[in-house]
Order: C-alpha cells, then structure tokens, then sequence
C-alpha cells in the first residue's frame, strides 16, 4: 500500500487539532514588486500554483477559496521560499519579510502527528508529490469546515512546523505586523548571510 495515496473520504475520520493562541508569532516573505505582487496580510486567491497546500479547485483562476502560508521562524520562511534554487536573493521581486501576532485563535488540522497515518497516508503528505498533496487539502477542507488551515511540518528545515492558511482564518491576523522591513534592508543582511550559511544555499543582496 503507499504511504501517500489519494486521499479518501475522511468524513468518518476524527481530526486532530492544533490550536495556536492569539498572541502566537508567525513569518513569512512576500513581493511588493515584480509580476506577482502583493500585501503582507493579503490571502492569494489565484489558484491552484504549485504551492503545496493550495485548496483551489481546477482550473487555477481567481477563486473565493484563498490561502497565506506562513511559518514560525524566520529561517524556516528562508528556507521555504527559496528552496527551489536553494538562492537567497534579498532583491528581485522586492521580497519583505514580515512577523505578526495572531489577534485570534486559529483551530489547524495538525498533520505533523499520526492523523496522517490514520486517514491512510504518512508524514510524505509533507514532503511528497506537490499535486497530491493539494487534493489532499481540498478534501480536507471540504470536509471539516472549522479548520482554518493545515498545521504541517517543513520538509527544508528540521521538520519546523509551518501554517497553510485558508481564508477562513482572515480574521485572526492583525491590523498590524510586529516587524516588517525589506530583505534587501542592511540591518537584515548579516542575519540572511548566516541563514543561508546554515542551510547551504548561496545569498546575495
């Protein structure tokens, strides 16, 4: 049997929560400039990309489905964002990075325990096919409506866990970050110099 199927029905399946309290810090790295810009708090509603979680039904278009991927350490939004070059590049599409404090709790579908292993997959629904594991998500989000996302578990960095955030968590994000400043900022460069040392990716501002 394989450790990452499709996924099944899941309406007789319990899930299994992770609730993070208001006042958890969250971070993550987003464009204010380039093709795909956007704002810190903004939820994508284009979709599905291929980003892992997306909920988005086919065809990918602009969808009332919306999703924010985040993350609980600034190397770990390092690590996630440029892992496909395994680059640090702090300036082409003006990345920012930016932390904020949940002004709310959030109720997360926790995928970094055995629920995955009793709805029938592994913990690969992390770190496996990308396609599959967005289906994954559309059910789920389907069939539990009070998960405001996915609770998971970086495959790039430790096993760190990570946020997939349905739009049904919106109102939990606050008016305002607690930090927010450029990548290509000076005051951040030593600090991506070390990340990237660390993860063994190259870096330049």
């Amino acid at each position: 049997m394989p450790k990452f199927p499709e996924p099944p029905d899941l309406h007789a399946l319990a899930p299994e929560w992770t609730v993070l309290p208001a006042g958890h810090e969250l971070w993550r790295i987003y464009p204010r400039g380039g093709r795909y810009l956007t704002r810190w708090d903004t939820f994508r509603a284009y979709g599905p990309t291929d980003a892992r979680f997306d909920h988005h039904l086919q065809p990918p278009r602009v969808q009332a489905r919306r999703i924010l991927y985040g993350a609980t350490s600034i190397v770990v939004s390092l690590a996630e964002i440029f892992q496909h070059r395994r680059h640090i590049n702090a300036s082409f599409g003006e990345p920012w990075l930016v932390g904020f404090a949940l002004a709310a709790p959030l109720r997360l579908i926790d995928l970094t325990g055995t629920w995955p292993t009793r709805a029938g997959a592994s913990m690969a629904i992390s770190s496996g096919p990308r396609p599959r594991a967005r289906r994954w998500s559309q059910v789920i989000y389907q069939t539990y409506p009070d998960a405001q996302g996915l609770h998971y578990a970086s495959s790039m960095y430790q096993n760190t866990p990570c946020v997939a955030l349905y739009e049904r968590a919106e109102a939990a994000l606050p008016d305002r970050p607690f930090f927010h400043r450029a990548l290509a900022d000076p005051l951040l460069l030593p600090a991506l110099a070390d990340a990237a040392e660390e993860l063994g990716y190259t870096f330049n501002a």
